[in-house]
């Protein structure tokens, strides 16, 4: 028999995006995938309830997941992947936004690449984006950041496909709750990627601004707070040196007469206070680190229930 796809789409006041991605599905995946396809809709609370039906989908069926609250986009996905996990059986999950910036066509992509490397998660690495200048800067001085102070490479997001041997290690995975795909890269679980262009929006406005993509950014590099801490804590120590060197050449040059009166004092006071404040809160962030990993966290396995409210199918 086919393979059993499920496509995951979290979304929260995007119904026209929705429906518009929906028959770009039909239109855009290949056949033989997806007339053994169920969409499964994360409605992550949504302020806005539908006004229209969905168009006829090609696939098996579609079916929305009601939360109580509103979590945001990380959070939907994991609630999401954890359903399926535990009521919807599937060979094959894919993760993909409701905006359409996400291409339906590059599903037979992923699926392809799959076929090759069937015991790994496949993420869509774009190849090239359609925001405007500033977000894009943006985006590379975060992807910079992020290899900075994890020591790993991010070029990819939510966008994606899970082989079902490897969905339930990753509903286990509790990184995920705060961040995907940086809770797939710390998790070790294999992955691969294929390149893609990033669609236009379908319809609406985006919701992602500079705030949001800060914060997306931020929820990324906490997911490896515990190598982020100690790379701080390195670096704060190599300031250090350089502090202490810094001093020892004030002093030397105060010994031979070549210091200005009261300079040397001034700055090397203000390199010692400094070096100690660097010193203390990188040691500070470095035990709140272990003291993190010594408390229970958060499964979404075991916990995702807590937020579901409903599930509805559409034939």
């Amino acid at each position: 028999m086919p393979d059993h796809f499920v496509i995951i789409i979290p979304q929260f006041n995007d119904w026209e995006a929705l429906n518009l991605l929906i028959e770009k599905i039909n239109e855009d995946v290949d056949f033989q995938i997806l007339e053994n396809t169920t969409l499964l809709i994360v409605d992550d609370c949504s302020s806005r309830y539908r006004t229209t039906p969905f168009p006829a989908f090609k696939g098996r069926e579609i079916r929305v997941l009601r939360l109580y609250r509103n979590l945001g986009h990380q959070k939907a996905i994991a609630i999401g992947l954890s359903w399926v996990a535990q009521n919807l059986p599937a060979e094959k999950i894919i993760v993909m936004d409701a905006d359409g910036e996400d291409a339906p066509g590059d599903i037979n992509k992923l699926a392809a690449r799959s076929l090759k490397e069937p015991d790994k998660i496949i993420f869509a690495e774009r190849n090239k984006r359609t925001e405007n200048f500033m977000f894009r800067a943006f985006y590379v001085i975060y992807k910079m950041v992020f290899q900075l102070l994890t020591g790993k490479v991010i070029t990819f997001g939510n966008f994606s496909l899970v082989p079902q041997q490897r969905l339930q290690n990753l509903v286990r995975v509790s990184e995920i709750w705060n961040n995907y795909p940086g809770g797939i890269i710390k998790s070790r679980i294999p992955y691969d990627s294929v390149l893609t262009n990033r669609a236009k929006r379908l319809a609406g406005e985006s919701k992602m601004n500079f705030v949001s993509l800060v914060l997306h950014g931020l929820s990324a590099i906490s997911v490896m707070v515990d190598t982020t801490a100690v790379r701080i804590l390195i670096f704060s120590m190599l300031m250090s040196a350089v502090s202490v060197a810094f001093i020892c050449i004030i002093l030397f040059l105060k010994f031979i007469g070549n210091a200005t009166p009261g300079w040397a004092s001034t700055l090397g006071s203000t390199l010692v206070i400094l070096m100690l404040q660097s010193f203390m809160i990188s040691l500070f962030l470095v035990f709140m680190v272990l003291q993190y990993r010594s408390q229970q966290h958060f499964i979404p396995a075991v916990h995702y229930r807590d937020f579901v409210e409903k599930v509805e199918s559409f034939s």
